[in-house]
């Protein structure tokens, strides 16, 4: 990710926070990325998605989850009494009616895609070593292109949102050659999209003079919940409290230094 940085705004999160900010309301938030080889959902996503949805929770704001039933009980686990909306496996006619329906129903003012698979030119869906997982994920990439307002947060290049930096990405050693397509109004690349969600809230404590994040104890708790509801660690496959390759400790670092940033800024934590 840190070859792409190059190619997003100086305050890319910032604007991501400030387009939110602008289309106060409703949001949804879609998440839930299926590991093939393992059968389950992984633990990235869902514990940023939780974050954010109970930011703008607390902002007044109406939070619904998306997500399909290869991650619904993983969403469901992380998320508590949130109302999570399964969006159907489905070809694209059904797919994109869907995706009309729901956006009639729901009215939301923004929408936002954590850690989502995103469809690749040839109308596929594959994860980072380029093996497709189609038939176990649903086209939610349909709401993207229904909507006005909307936030991509990836961490590979083939998440929802990545399409925005398509070219880039195809052009980087390491990064997938068919990148995802499907673009976002805005984009927040991190090395973990959990972090990258969190990076997110963190623009919206400061710009609401709030701190909104998680403690480092709840974002590990959103783990456990994940792993007891049935999700595994992207990278290996395994069922354990790990996310994208790093463990409890490692994954605390980001919200712990995020805390420190805003308490440098008068912004003391809360009790979330």
């Amino acid at each position: 990710m840190a070859a792409l940085r190059q190619f997003l705004a100086p305050d890319f999160v910032s604007d991501a926070a400030r387009l939110l900010l602008d289309h106060p309301g409703r949001v949804l938030i879609v998440t839930g990325f299926y590991i093939q080889r393992a059968g389950a959902a992984e633990t990235d996503g869902p514990p940023g998605a939780a974050a954010l949805g109970a930011a703008l929770g607390s902002l007044g704001w109406e939070v619904s989850y998306v997500t399909d039933r290869f991650s619904t009980r993983v969403v469901e686990a992380v998320v508590g009494d949130g109302l999570v909306i399964e969006f159907p496996v489905a070809d694209d006619a059904a797919s994109e009616a869907f995706a009309r329906d729901l956006i009639a129903r729901q009215q939301p003012s923004a929408i936002v895609a954590i850690e989502r698979p995103g469809l690749l030119r040839d109308g596929t869906y594959r994860n980072f070593a380029g093996v497709e997982f189609t038939e176990f994920n649903a086209k939610t990439d349909y709401l993207f292109g229904a909507h006005a307002a909307s936030v991509g947060i990836g961490d590979g290049g083939n998440e929802i949102g990545m399409g925005n930096l398509r070219d880039a990405i195809a052009a980087t050693k390491g990064l997938p050659a068919g990148p995802c397509i499907t673009t976002t109004d805005r984009l927040i690349i991190a090395s973990c999209s959990n972090w990258g969600a969190y990076g997110l809230v963190t623009a919206l404590s400061r710009m609401t003079g709030r701190n909104l994040l998680p403690s480092v104890e709840r974002g590990y708790e959103w783990v456990q919940r994940a792993v007891e509801a049935g999700a595994v660690e992207g990278l290996t496959g395994e069922a354990k409290d790990w996310v994208d390759g790093r463990s409890p400790v490692q994954d605390a670092v980001c919200l712990r230094d995020l805390h420190d940033l805003l308490r440098r800024e008068g912004l003391s934590p809360g009790t979330r």
